[in-house]
């Protein structure tokens, strides 16, 4: 049995990751400051599933803060690693408050990278995202990486891969860096594409789609990140690695796929196509499989139904969830 510190741990991907671990028989020490940049009525949800499984303990806690961050080591145990999945997330709300994503995601893995120094903590995961290749033509691969950030998300994140380095050359940490792709599934976003499609068409809604939809993204279900994250604690040195994205195709397809299963027809209404958005994203994952012998077993045939029955099931609740258009 292990015990880990899970960052973030209310939130989507987090939440799984730490689902997961506890299933497997070890501790996890949850921290989250569960803020509002999404409706937080969700990350209320996942929580709560989180407290009713053995061998979880959570704090309320802002990972920018440094005196809060340097408590844990007091009350969390023994740590076998640090997986930071806390993140200030969102292309289009960096560009408003870029002050945020800088405190939470360089400050924040600045004081997680601290933490591990004193407790000696060698192991670290950092979720970084695909958002960091830009414009870059795909498949992204890991060693070509843009130098030209298109938000201040994207910028915030290429800080903390740099800062994840500097501390695994000077103190011999093993890092894992992750560059996560869309992410879909149940208890998703609700700020992000698939939830919102899903929405919108359930409950006859406006469908709000930017550009022409021909726009494609790289979709990967969360048990297969969730999974690919955890196999990621295998001591590897220094390695940055796409996950997810294996899946591409274009917002008209998955609008179309949902339709399907729901049995209704979109009502789409267009939207100006934001400039800090890519209009292609997917990944190259050949590295996660040949270092971690990860591989996707969701399809979009399986997820996506998934998905949408997770929303039927939680639909008096998450059918008034508040998002922004």
């Amino acid at each position: 049995m292990a015990e880990y510190l899970v960052t973030g741990v209310a939130g989507f991907i987090a939440s799984r990751v730490a689902e997961m671990l506890l299933e497997e028989g070890h501790r996890v020490f949850g921290v989250d400051n569960m803020n509002d940049a999404y409706d937080v009525r969700v990350k209320e949800f996942r929580l709560k599933c989180l407290k009713e499984l053995n061998g979880f303990t959570f704090t309320k806690m802002d990972i920018s803060d440094r005196e809060a961050v340097e408590s844990i080591g007091s009350s969390a145990g023994n740590l076998d690693a640090v997986i930071n999945l806390a993140a200030r997330a969102g292309v289009r709300a960096s560009v408003e408050n870029p002050w945020l994503y800088v405190d939470t995601n360089i400050t924040g893995t600045l004081n997680l990278l601290e933490l591990c120094r004193k407790l000696n903590v060698t192991k670290f995961i950092l979720a970084s995202t695909s958002s960091v290749y830009g414009n870059d033509p795909p498949p992204a691969k890991e060693e070509v990486f843009s130098r030209s950030p298109l938000q201040p998300y994207a910028a915030s994140k290429m800080g903390a891969e740099a800062m994840c380095y500097a501390y695994h050359h000077l103190y011999d940490f093993d890092v894992t860096i992750f560059r996560y792709f869309t992410v879909y599934g149940p208890a998703g976003r609700p700020d992000m594409a698939m939830f919102r499609f899903i929405k919108w068409i359930v409950e006859s809604e406006t469908v709000h789609l930017t550009g022409d939809g021909n726009q494609k993204r790289g979709f990967t279900y969360v048990d297969d990140i969730a999974r690919g994250t955890i196999q990621g604690l295998k001591p590897i040195g220094y390695q940055i690695m796409n996950l997810g994205g294996h899946e591409v195709v274009s917002m008209n397809e998955v609008i179309h796929m949902i339709e399907q299963y729901v049995g209704k027809k979109a009502q789409i209404k267009h939207r100006p196509f934001p400039k800090a958005d890519m209009l292609v994203n997917w990944a190259d994952v050949t590295r996660a499989k040949e270092i971690l012998g990860w591989e996707p077993q969701f399809t979009l045939e399986k997820g996506v139904p998934e998905t949408i029955d997770w929303y039927l099931e939680n639909r008096d609740w998450a059918s008034q969830l508040e998002f922004t258009i």
